[in-house]
């Protein structure tokens, strides 16, 4: 049954899991847990119930905790945390990078810390010393610092010598690192090179000197953008004075990807990449609460703008039967703008130098597609209530709400950056909210002055 589940899907390996769970069966969730990567094991963990969460997490094989708490989110990785004494959890990090350590130790209690620090060689505790001052968003939190490093000024066959003598070398090693005396960042040297020229060339002969490193201050979302640009699989980090401190390799940035594609996701609804789907139903109220009473406050807002005309509404029920769909469509085209923006922000594809002519594109595509829109529109009002007027000012309402839209879903991101704000989190209800009070005051408004 276990061979099964290591081949099935996520649903169907959660279904079979299950089935271990409700028989109380210990030893066929240990079977099927040794048989699972790190991170399969942590999508299990991160889909289960908080008690029967609890209940696998104590069959999971000893050697495989560490992993498994560097890859769960945040929230589920505390739970976990909390259910162990100090000797598993110094234990559990035996053998895990230097850079997932250190990721992992600002969940740790305070006394876990000094133990482990006191336990760890002293070559390992300056690693990890190197990696700890840097935010887990940086170059530098993402860097590994077991690196191999070579001087410019030895050949090739030295340098085979010494690898030869290590016995083994970093996970994703593409690259050696050439430093100069003093540790300073010189150039790399390619795997390739190395293999394939004379042993008595030199480094300096055969390395590759125009390969820029990442500073260590560097957010992780440039890092990312870096390495797609590049295609790279590892890259080197330095420090504001050009000292090498280690290495970021392709599995890293791979995460930030997805930890970036989350956070854009789930910011739409107001929420965080590393919401827990059964965290407390206390705790996922209060979060989900905020954002529900901030769009209340602009429902209100709205509804407000719709009193302003009562009275035109109360003369000609037509306008309450057309007006959402002016709302609809103006919400519909900001945020396809809204989104484009976004993603182009994130890529790094929009600036101050460039939002003009964004800007100009964008109120052009509002305004063909008003156009269009407004059009058809036009004729199905105008021939459902046999009212030309009626037709002209939907569509005339349509037109500015859709070039209103294109408008805000272009300046709300970038003016949300500007301040601080995080654009995929606060632009949507923002631009809700404004494409909903101009529709709304758009259309309500020329219908009171050329209808009443």
């Amino acid at each position: 049954m276990t061979e099964a589940i290591e081949k099935e899907k996520t649903p169907d390996r959660l279904q079979s899991f299950h089935r271990f769970l409700s028989a109380d069966d210990t030893e066929g969730m240990r079977q099927a847990l040794a048989e699972m990567h790190p991170a399969e094991i942590a999508v299990l963990l991160e889909s289960l119930p908080t008690d029967e969460r609890l209940q696998a997490w104590k069959e999971v094989p000893s050697e495989q905790t560490g992993e498994v708490l560097a890859q769960v989110h945040d929230k589920v990785r505390l739970t976990l945390i909390g259910t162990m004494d100090s000797d598993e959890l110094i234990a559990a990090t035996e053998n895990l990078d230097t850079d997932d350590l250190a990721d992992l130790l600002p969940d740790m209690p305070e006394e876990v810390i000094q133990q482990l620090l006191n336990t760890m060689d002293e070559q390992n505790r300056e690693r990890l010393e190197t990696v700890l001052p840097y935010p887990e968003d940086s170059a530098g939190g993402l860097m590994n610092v077991d690196t191999i490093t070579v001087r410019a000024d030895i050949t090739l066959d030295v340098v085979l010598r010494y690898l030869r003598r290590r016995g083994e070398i970093p996970e994703t090693t593409d690259n050696l690192v050439v430093i100069n005396r003093t540790g300073h960042y010189l150039g790399l040297l390619p795997i390739t090179e190395l293999l394939t020229n004379k042993p008595d060339q030199s480094v300096a002969e055969v390395m590759q000197r125009g390969v820029e490193p990442i500073s260590a201050d560097t957010e992780a979302h440039e890092v990312a953008r870096i390495f797609e640009q590049r295609d790279l699989v590892t890259a080197p980090v330095v420090d504001a004075d050009g000292r090498l401190l280690g290495r970021i390799t392709i599995d890293d940035v791979v995460d930030v990807i997805r930890e970036r594609a989350d956070h854009s996701f789930m910011g739409m609804a107001g929420l965080t990449e590393e919401e827990d789907i059964f965290a407390p139903v206390i705790t996922s109220s209060r979060r989900r609460a905020i954002w529900l009473g901030v769009n209340l406050m602009t429902a209100f807002l709205a509804s407000w703008v719709i009193g302003l005309f009562d009275a035109t509404i109360d003369q000609l029920v037509a306008l309450a039967v057309l007006m959402p769909i002016v709302a609809s469509m103006g919400g519909i085209a900001g945020s396809q703008t809204l989104t484009l923006v976004i993603r182009a922000q994130a890529l790094g594809q929009v600036g101050v130098s460039n939002a003009r002519q964004l800007l100009i594109k964008e109120l052009t595509v509002g305004f063909l597609n008003g156009l269009v829109w407004a059009t058809v529109i036009a004729v199905v009002a105008g021939l459902w209530f046999d009212s030309v007027w009626l037709g002209v000012i939907i569509a005339a309402a349509m037109m500015i709400n859709l070039v209103v839209a294109a408008l805000s879903g272009t300046v709300i991101p970038l003016i949300l950056k500007k301040v601080g704000a995080d654009p995929a989190l606060a632009g949507g209800v923002v631009l809700t909210t404004v494409t909903d009070v101009v529709g709304f005051f758009a259309f309500l408004g020329l219908a009171t002055l050329f209808l009443v």
